[in-house]
């Protein structure tokens, strides 16, 4: 079939949005009619060629909400009319990282997930005859995609898609950092650094796991202020004497859990900082530029603080996705808020400039 898809043609270079074709789905395979997609830091990471992973030409986009349409054969988690989210981490439910309860990293299909292939080794998208690859193992820059079945959550038809997409990665990082990744206890002293959407996500999951304070630290005043709509405490514009002040708050000790959201390795050093001596948990949500690195005095580890990255905040798309949006729709969290922005497909690279510009809290991509 002959869709329309926002095209990476070369790096650091606008996307181009053209018609490109679109394979039947096979064997494990389901084609998606996309109905909303978020544009998210990852795409522009990719797109601006400092990925030492990514590749050109593709599709991009990952943060994707549709309806599945249609099934290869051998399917059976998905059916046609089915509300879902696009997982670029999927749970095979089989593998060895999948049946363990310590980590969503499903190993099923990351080899050629990586290189840009569906599980066979193949690609589905095709422009002149010529192969495109597919990003993440999604490609939701694009009004359907075909994605493997273990990589889709079903969930409540009744959630607006619009605000389900963010669910794909970064709202879902944050939330999943506080509740699976590194568990916020009730009672806890949680201190959140970045206010972004994964930041917001983070103090959300503080909030619902019953957290007793929750810091929020910005350099936007405006996103302070959505800290505090969702959830936040205390909220202080960030600067290099924030540690001290969260020890200060907090008896001289630091807090609970501290939680990273702005890939900024000296942001990412005051996280580990601000954790509390003897239990604190420093959580690493952001991905930082290639070639840097995060220097950590020995003594603060050695002192009882532990240091941990978040992929994806430990979700487990196909197990946790659901019971996540019903929390939302039973209103304990509020996830349309989320959506600043909505543009059509045809603005995609104008979602890109709004990001830059911290304008907002997410882009959404809307499929007429």
């Amino acid at each position: 079939m002959r869709i329309r898809a926002a095209v990476l043609e070369e790096f650091n270079a606008p996307l181009v949005v053209d018609e490109v074709d679109l394979a039947e789905p096979r064997d494990g395979e389901a084609l998606v009619r996309l109905v909303a997609c978020g544009v998210c830091h990852t795409d522009a990471y990719t797109a601006s060629g400092v990925d030492p992973t990514g590749y050109a030409p593709c599709v991009l986009g990952h943060e994707g909400a549709g309806v599945v349409e249609k099934v290869g054969p051998g399917v059976r988690l998905v059916k046609p009319g089915d509300h879902v989210v696009t997982l670029f981490a999927p749970e095979c439910g089989e593998c060895v990282h999948c049946r363990s309860p310590r980590t969503n990293r499903c190993v099923a299909i990351r080899d050629q997930q990586g290189l840009g292939y569906l599980p066979d080794g193949t690609t589905r998208l095709s422009r002149g005859g010529e192969p495109l690859r597919h990003f993440m193992g999604c490609s939701t820059f694009a009004e359907y995609a075909v994605m493997p079945e273990i990589s889709l959550a079903v969930v409540n038809p009744e959630a607006p898609l619009d605000a389900v997409a963010p669910f794909a990665c970064g709202l879902s990082t944050g939330i999943g950092a506080a509740m699976f990744t590194s568990p916020v206890e009730r009672g806890a002293t949680v201190a959140v650094f970045g206010c972004g959407l994964v930041g917001l996500g983070a103090i959300i999951g503080a909030k619902l796991q019953g957290a007793g304070r929750i810091m929020a630290f910005d350099l936007s005043e405006e996103r302070l202020a959505q800290a505090r709509r969702h959830g936040a405490t205390d909220t202080r514009v960030a600067d290099d004497d924030v540690v001290q002040w969260i020890r200060d708050e907090t008896g001289g000790y630091g807090a609970d859990h501290t939680f990273e959201a702005t890939g900024l390795v000296k942001v990412m050093g005051q996280a580990v900082e601000a954790a509390r001596e003897a239990w604190g948990q420093a959580t690493m949500c952001g991905v930082a530029g290639r070639g840097d690195l995060l220097e950590i005095v020995p003594r603060l580890l050695i002192t009882g603080r532990r240091v941990t990255g978040s992929s994806f905040g430990g979700v487990k798309g196909r197990t946790h996705l659901p019971g996540i949006i019903d929390r939302w729709l039973a209103g304990e969290f509020d996830a349309t808020a989320m959506v600043s922005h909505r543009v059509s497909l045809d603005d995609v690279n104008t979602g890109f400039r709004l990001m830059e510009e911290q304008n907002g809290i997410r882009s959404v991509i809307e499929f007429s």
